[in-house]
């Protein structure tokens, strides 16, 4: 069976973007060997707070973080779309562009997949992508329930990414870099310097617009 084109979405609020999302990314794509890594702000995630910033300063912030390098690209896409976002519609669309010849990954956190059921049109998502989930190490997999069922039925390995253009459910361990959104806003808050926690243009364009410096100013 032939290689296909491997595309894998990296989504969040990245607000702001850090380090910890950039070197996450990074190695998600090293270690699936995927042919492209695509960053993928939300715009308003359903299950959660709507983000502290607008989505333009967002997407500012992560086009400063990329620029100058070529391993990590930005879609833009789900900012571009008015209201909630929903995974299902982004990976509708993108498939309906790319064809049924592409493979395409949609990467999540283990509690992400903990929670998939309460996703919207959840079922569809293996129709369109593979889902890789991203575990820390001392990971436990649920034993029973519609998830477990779901690994038990269609899970996978990384070389499958390659043959097949969705369908899969694979898991990987990776440590990750213990920095937070969350911390990095209540620093700025507290009129702390988040200073290498995150790249420097995107801290240069913080200060100059301002941002997070009110407690208020806290989405997810």
């Amino acid at each position: 069976m032939k290689k296909l084109h491997t595309i894998a979405l990296f989504g969040g609020t990245f607000d702001p973007v850090h380090f910890g999302h950039l070197r996450m990314a990074l190695e998600l794509r090293e270690a699936l060997g995927v042919d492209e890594m695509r960053i993928l702000p939300s715009r308003q995630p359903r299950h959660r707070e709507s983000p502290g910033v607008s989505a333009e300063h967002r997407r500012q912030m992560l086009a400063l973080a990329l620029a100058g390098g070529g391993e990590l690209q930005l879609d833009e896409r789900e900012l571009l779309r008015p209201g909630p976002t929903y995974t299902v519609d982004t990976l509708e669309e993108l498939r309906g562009e790319l064809g049924e010849e592409v493979s395409i990954s949609f990467c999540m956190g283990l509690d992400s997949l903990l929670t998939l059921p309460n996703w919207h049109r959840w079922e569809r998502l293996l129709e369109l992508a593979h889902l890789v989930v991203v575990a820390r190490p001392g990971w436990r997999l649920p034993g029973e329930g519609e998830v477990a069922e779901l690994l038990e039925r269609q899970g996978g390995g990384v070389g499958q990414l390659h043959r097949e253009p969705c369908g899969r459910l694979v898991v990987r361990e990776q440590t990750l870099l213990p920095i937070s959104a969350t911390d990095i806003r209540q620093l700025i808050a507290a009129g702390r310097s988040p200073r290498y926690l995150l790249p420097d243009a995107v801290l240069e364009y913080i200060e100059n617009n301002q941002l997070y410096r009110t407690a208020t100013e806290s989405g997810p």
